[in-house]
């Protein structure tokens, strides 16, 4: 196969009908969990802060194993990471569904984690090869699209599904989904040449380690954990990063892909996603309060004034991609996330009582903003990795989104601990900063437009 011209039709439809349901499933399922928790703890006489368990060892299993897994893809081919990935979460899927108990729901959810840290860790590299170098940005904004419409239907899922059927239900959906996606994709998804440089298992242990021990450490300091415990998991992972990067420096594909990190560009769109899903997630834990304690509206309002946010990336996401394709992705993201600090601005003075017309446009430009910077910055991060580096630039994509998410989550509990009446609108004021700092980095990469995008 020629990798600058992507798959031939109508192969390509199939390939990327595959990716796009392993994504489905892979960010659904993260969010059906969180609606079910109360359902599940009752049917399993589980106390609520156990079954926090099931959402929390699914995510943190993700964040742990993304890097690692990427890695092999590199080195065995991203479509045996995927399908493997695909295949594990699909049997998971259906040990969840039998699961009598909470420890065996957490035991099935880790093997749904890696299952799930299998296809995300790949995916944007099986894009690469999927699409032709010049339409790059209409598959990354597929991919943009599909995450979505999951995080909006996410909700609305699980709850349909629990109002006819038990909660063993959420997850046993997911297996003729899978399995139907698993033999799509063996005979769809593109091959590509791997390297024969054995897989770094310290290194992934270290990883692993790293990770782990930084977001419980960042958790803990959002919701008030004793800080000498804190402060220790912190300075653990300090000391774990730092053997782990002098031992990934040598390496000519590093685990850790700190060669990409040398890449300038590269950084930088590291750096601005990492600041704007900060400014997201601190929007999205904050509005939820700020709306039903702040606002006085309902459950089903906050819910329903949610939507438009992700509905816009919808309908913007394609056009983002095309745009990605013809502009410098620095200014197109420097502009959306400039419209995004503004959005969220808006928010926050957006009164005591506002009409529920006047959340929604403003949600709506916050959507607007985020769309039109995500798929340019995704694209660039990926034309900027050399091709057989495409799965660590894969797993660095995933990475830095979760990175972002867990430090924006863990910033809002800070904030509402210390200031717990005025939290929320605070919360939206941080965010714009975070958003106008990734404004700030995004358009330094103007400067570094000689640097070639490599195919």
């Amino acid at each position: 196969m020629d990798t600058d011209q992507g798959l031939p039709l109508p192969q390509r439809y199939w390939a990327i009908a595959v990716v796009a349901l392993g994504v489905t499933l892979a960010v659904i399922d993260g969010a059906i969990a969180n609606v079910a928790l109360p359902t599940i703890a009752h049917h399993l006489n589980a106390s609520p802060a156990d079954s926090v368990w099931v959402v929390n060892a699914y995510q943190l299993v993700i964040v742990m194993s993304l890097l690692p897994l990427a890695s092999l893809g590199d080195r065995i081919g991203y479509r045996r990471v995927y399908i493997a990935g695909l295949a594990l979460f699909t049997a998971s899927s259906f040990a969840c569904a039998l699961s009598g108990s909470l420890v065996a729901l957490i035991a099935a959810r880790v093997v749904q984690g890696f299952g799930a840290a299998g296809i995300m860790s790949v995916n944007a590299a099986l894009i690469r090869e999927i699409y032709p170098q010049k339409h790059l940005g209409r598959g990354i904004s597929i991919n943009a699209t599909v995450v979505a419409i999951s995080s909006v239907i996410g909700p609305t899922v699980a709850s349909g599904v629990l109002s006819i059927a038990t909660w063993p239900w959420l997850f046993a959906v997911n297996v003729p989904i899978g399995i139907v996606a698993v033999i799509i994709g063996v005979r769809a998804l593109p091959r590509n040449a791997g390297h024969d440089q054995p897989f770094d298992y310290v290194s992934a242990l270290m990883n692993a380690l790293f990770f782990g021990l930084a977001i419980i450490a960042v958790d803990g300091l959002g919701r008030g954990e004793h800080r000498p415990y804190v402060i220790g998991e912190l300075i653990a992972a300090a000391v774990v990063a730092f053997f782990l990067v002098r031992r990934q420096l040598p390496q000519e594909a590093p685990l850790l892909p700190v060669d990409l990190l040398r890449i300038p560009v590269f950084a930088l769109s590291i750096g601005t996603s990492v600041c704007s899903f900060c400014a997201q997630m601190l929007a999205f834990v904050s509005l939820p309060f700020l709306m039903q304690s702040g606002f006085g509206m309902s459950q089903v309002e906050t819910g329903f004034l949610m939507t438009p946010w992700p509905l816009v990336i919808v309908f913007i996401a394609p056009i983002a991609g095309m745009l990605a394709d013809r502009f410098p992705p620095g200014l197109l993201g420097g502009a959306g996330l400039i419209v995004l600090s503004v959005g969220l601005v808006l928010l926050a003075t957006a009164g005591a009582h506002p009409h529920a017309l006047d959340i929604a446009w403003r949600m709506a430009v916050c959507g607007l903003g985020f769309g039109v910077f995500q798929t340019p910055n995704n694209r660039q991060m990926l034309s900027a990795a050399p091709r057989h580096r495409s799965g660590g630039a894969s797993g660095m994509l995933g990475t830095e989104r979760l990175t972002g998410q867990t430090l924006g989550a863990a910033l809002v509990a800070l904030i509402f601990g210390i200031a717990p009446q005025h939290g929320p609108v605070i919360a939206l004021y941080v965010a714009a900063g975070f958003a106008a700092t990734a404004s700030v980095v995004s358009l330094l990469r103007l400067a570094g437009k000689r640097s070639v995008e490599t195919a």
